[in-house]
C-alpha cells in the first residue's frame, strides 16, 4: 500500500496524485526523511537540506511543510500548522536556492504522534509572486495550491514526530 495512503495524508492534506519529481529531505546532512520514519524534536531543530529533482533549472517549485495533527492528533483544531514555505525553487537544485516566505519553525509536538508532511508543487507559470500567509495555524495546503494555481503535488514525503521522552508532564518535588 502507498505510504501516503497508509499515513492518511491523501485526504487529510492532499488529494491523490502521481509523484513525478524526486524530493530528498535530510536533517543534519545525514538523516534522510523517508515515509513513515520517526524523528524526535531534538533531531529536527535546524532546517533540513532539501534537494528537488526535475530536469530543468528554469522550472520552479514550491515546498510546503505542515503538521496536520496540531495541536494533538485527537483534537487537530489547528490543522494544518504551517512550519515552512519556500517558493521559486529552481528544478535540479534545493530549497536554499528558493525564496523562503515562511521561516522554518521546528515541530515541537506536546501530545501524541504527529505526521510532518513536505509537499512539493511545480509552479505552472515560472517564477511567482506568492504572499506569506498571515498566520501558521489552520493553513490549508489544498486551498493554497488552488489560489496560486499550483495544480496537483508532484512529490510528498512525511515523517512521524512526538515529544522527547522524559520531557514535560508532571514533576516530583
Amino acid at each position: 500500500m502507498d505510504p501516503l495512503t497508509l499515513g492518511r495524508l491523501l485526504g487529510d492534506v492532499v488529494d491523490p496524485f502521481t509523484s513525478s519529481v524526486s524530493l530528498r529531505i535530510a536533517y543534519n546532512n545525514n538523516s534522510e526523511v523517508v515515509n513513515c520514519s520517526d524523528f524526535k524534536p531534538s533531531q529536527i531543530t535546524k532546517q533540513p537540506r532539501v534537494d528537488v529533482g526535475g530536469d530543468d533549472f528554469r522550472t520552479f517549485y514550491t515546498l510546503i511543510m505542515v503538521d496536520p495533527d496540531a495541536p494533538s492528533p485527537t483534537n487537530p483544531n489547528m490543522r494544518e500548522y504551517l512550519h515552512w514555505l519556500v517558493i521559486n525553487i529552481p528544478g535540479t537544485t534545493g530549497a536554499s536556492f528558493g525564496q523562503e516566505i515562511m521561516k522554518y519553525e521546528s515541530p515541537e509536538p506536546t501530545a501524541g504522534i504527529h505526521r510532518i508532511v513536505f509537499v512539493l508543487y511545480k509552479q505552472m507559470v515560472g517564477r511567482q509572486l506568492i504572499h506569506a500567509p498571515t498566520w501558521r495555524n489552520n493553513f490549508n495546503t489544498r486551498d493554497f495550491a488552488q489560489v496560486y494555481n499550483l495544480g496537483s503535488p508532484v512529490a510528498a514525503v512525511y515523517f512521524n514526530c512526538q515529544r522527547e521522552s522524559g520531557c514535560g508532564g508532571r514533576r516530583m518535588i
